[in-house]
């Protein structure tokens, strides 16, 4: 699997709808930035960090704040919404939640290029293993790192 593709606008309506069901749970408005990150975000593809998130957010409204955008990641995160990845050393990053898909990542270490992908073996291995020790997997990540075609033609 290549990199992620932003969800389908119906799907995108629907996290909507959840974010707006977990703030009402939690007693939380729903402000017009709170929108305007959420959707940016739940229109998006890959890894995002705050700063990706806020630079892609001000494109459409320069007044919106890196706080702003770190209390929406946060929330989103809280509510199922969201992936908080942590890749070695770098910034946090963002993903959506996508329930029906489970993928590993790739992560070059020399530009940071993250690569998605899923791969039927591994996660059969996976699960057998974990059977073998007597664990019920309930999830897990599997990151590999290493150095991507391009960075290793460009060292070439």
């Amino acid at each position: 699997m290549g990199k992620a593709l932003p969800p389908l606008p119906e799907k995108v309506d629907a996290m909507h709808d959840a974010l707006v069901a977990y703030m009402r749970d939690k007693g939380l408005r729903s402000t017009n930035q709170r929108r305007l990150v959420s959707d940016v975000f739940f229109r998006s593809k890959g890894h995002l960090s705050i700063d990706d998130l806020l630079a892609l957010v001000r494109k459409k409204d320069a007044s919106v704040g890196y706080a702003t955008v770190y209390r929406t990641l946060k929330l989103l995160s809280e509510s199922g919404l969201a992936y908080e990845r942590q890749f070695r050393d770098g910034p946090t990053r963002y993903e959506l939640a996508h329930a029906e898909s489970h993928h590993d990542h790739l992560i070059c270490v020399q530009c940071g290029r993250i690569e998605e992908f899923e791969d039927h073996e591994i996660e059969t291995l996976q699960e057998n293993v974990a059977r073998r020790h007597g664990f019920a997997l309930s999830s897990h990540r599997h990151e590999l790192y290493g150095v991507c075609g391009g960075c290793q033609k460009a060292r070439a």
